[in-house]
């Protein structure tokens, strides 16, 4: 048998670690010296932008007959699923933020994309910390926070105003330097990362990499190969595509979220001959908030509700179309770990910044504490020393990301973090004292998509809501009964322990994580000077 092994089998902190390491040492006559020849996992941290975990056939979805992700399910098949991983703000940049720092965004400052400023570069990072601990750290793809990486021996990231990227011929900043790159922007950030990892990182120190893709968010520019992919099918509707929002009108019913809101541009019209510059801008993002012509038809014959399938059909196949080049390329990552013989002490990862909507509700787009953009898809593998085949219902959100990151790498994670470390939970030893409730907070108001700021909290049964700014509502959902979320039981007499309970179980929370302002407090940070842009 071999020790090492053994002692990376046994999660630290748990009641077996030590009783299983002084075992194996006394049958084996090992001492404390061979821990600390260990070598350290290395670690790639493989982040999609808004890819839904029921877009991925490892969690099961209504796509599944049509859309295959073998590379993504693999890391699945030979580690954990994490079934219950949440954003703590779903939206962009903000989650990325939060997963950097470990910490919610009223701490790190990093409330919202449109107003949220920069992100402040000088705060502690888990890749800084790795880097100072001795790994070598490296940033390939989509950064979106307004600032240059920081903690990293090497990045390229999308460097366009406002850091999205394009699909096609994406402008890079590489090192300080910009650089515009030919081709497909999925394929072209693995072929950087794979650059990287096999001619540029140190052979003899254990390395951490950021992979992350700009698919699949808006616009959906698939792949020139890919374009196709779906021709001649119609892709199922989901169950609650016609949402007409009962007890929810305020929330729910009043965002510029749904179908309708498509874009020409979205939907990969040509405009019309003869137009001015103007006018063909103009013509091509109608209908992206209200007042710019939502409802809009392709066709003259159409009704509405013809256009909102017909919109539904282009997003939902060109969106699944990015997902399989992010699969693809996942692929080829994978394939190189096992070339190089690597795989077996490296981690991988692979989540997304939050989850969205594939037309559930009506929708697409995230914000909400509702479950599609709320949940996030989680997947770990490390077959040296996590057993294959998992599935955790842990509750879990992404400020646990970088403690539990650094755990694994055998560094401790700053003191005054938010998040904890799940690398017992990773193992199948979940501690007796984990949390059965997460917070949520969302800011951005009323750009881009008008939906309200809340707060909440879920547990594993129940569900939350508190919508402040321009409205006063508190939303309950009983998962177990209304896994949907179509009935709000908040003033449902049946349920108003559960109410009374859950409310003092989110002030606990905003207490334990400093975010328990007052109403008036949390109005002046979504109130800045994007926060009341009109939508006239």
């Amino acid at each position: 048998m071999d020790f090492k092994k053994i002692k990376r089998l046994v999660p630290s902190g748990t009641a077996y670690s030590v009783l299983a390491l002084l075992l194996f040492a006394a049958f084996t006559g090992c001492n404390s010296s061979d821990q600390e020849e260990l070598p350290r996992p290395n670690i790639i941290y493989i982040m999609s932008d808004d890819h839904a975990a029921h877009a991925i056939n490892a969690y099961g979805g209504i796509y599944d007959d049509y859309l295959k992700t073998p590379n993504i399910n693999r890391i699945a098949d030979e580690g954990v699923l994490f079934k219950n991983v949440f954003a703590t703000n779903a939206i962009c940049g903000p989650s990325r933020a939060a997963i950097l720092t470990g910490k919610y965004s009223h701490e790190n400052g990093y409330y919202k994309n449109e107003s949220g400023g920069q992100f402040n570069d000088s705060q502690w990072t888990f890749p800084q910390s790795l880097h100072d601990n001795g790994y070598e750290t490296a940033m390939v793809g989509k950064w979106h926070l307004g600032t240059e990486p920081v903690g990293f021996d090497y990045f390229k990231y999308h460097d366009n105003p406002s850091q999205q990227g394009t699909y096609t011929d994406p402008l890079y900043n590489e090192n300080g330097q910009q650089v515009t790159e030919k081709g497909y922007a999925t394929n072209l950030t693995t072929d950087f990362a794979l650059n990287w990892l096999q001619n540029k990182r140190s052979d003899d120190k254990p390395f951490m990499m950021m992979l992350q893709y700009k698919a699949p968010h808006r616009n959906w520019e698939p792949d020139e190969k890919y374009k196709d992919l779906f021709e001649g099918i119609e892709m199922p509707y989901p169950e609650t595509f016609y949402d007409d929002y009962s007890t929810r009108e305020s929330t729910a019913g009043d965002t510029d979220m749904t179908i309708d809101f498509f874009n020409p541009s979205d939907m990969k019209l040509t405009a019309p001959e003869g137009l001015t510059e103007e006018e063909e801008r103009a013509w091509y993002f109608r209908g992206n908030r209200r007042g710019q012509g939502e409802g809009w038809l392709p066709s003259d014959t159409m009704t509405v509700d013809e256009a909102r399938r017909w919109k539904y059909q282009r997003y939902i196949k060109d969106y699944l179309a990015c997902v399989k080049s992010v699969d693809d390329n996942i692929g080829r990552v994978l394939k190189y770990l096992d070339d190089a013989g690597l795989a077996e002490n490296t981690v991988v990862i692979y989540t997304s910044d939050q989850g969205f909507y594939l037309g559930d509700h009506g929708w697409f787009d995230k914000r909400f504490m509702y479950e599609e953009s709320l949940r996030m898809p989680f997947l770990v593998r490390y077959p040296a020393a996590v057993k294959a085949g998992q599935v955790n219902e842990d509750i879990i959100t992404n400020v646990d990301f970088a403690p539990t990151i650094l755990d694994l790498a055998e560094v401790n994670a700053e003191e005054n973090v938010h998040g904890k470390s799940f690398k017992a939970n990773l193992f199948g030893e979940t501690p007796n004292t984990w949390t059965d409730a997460m917070y949520y907070h969302y800011y951005e108001y009323p750009f881009w998509h008008h939906v309200q700021p809340h707060y909440g909290i879920r547990t594993d049964r129940y569900k939350l809501i508190h919508f402040y700014y321009d409205v006063d509502i508190w939303e309950l959902y009983d998962l177990q009964e209304d896994p949907n979320e179509l009935n709000n039981l908040a003033d449902d007499p049946a349920y108003k322990e559960i109410v009374a309970e859950l409310k003092q179980k989110l002030e606990q929370k905003q207490k334990e994580y400093g975010d328990d302002k007052s109403l008036e407090e949390f109005r002046s940070v979504t109130d800045t000077d994007f926060g009341r842009i009109s939508n006239d």
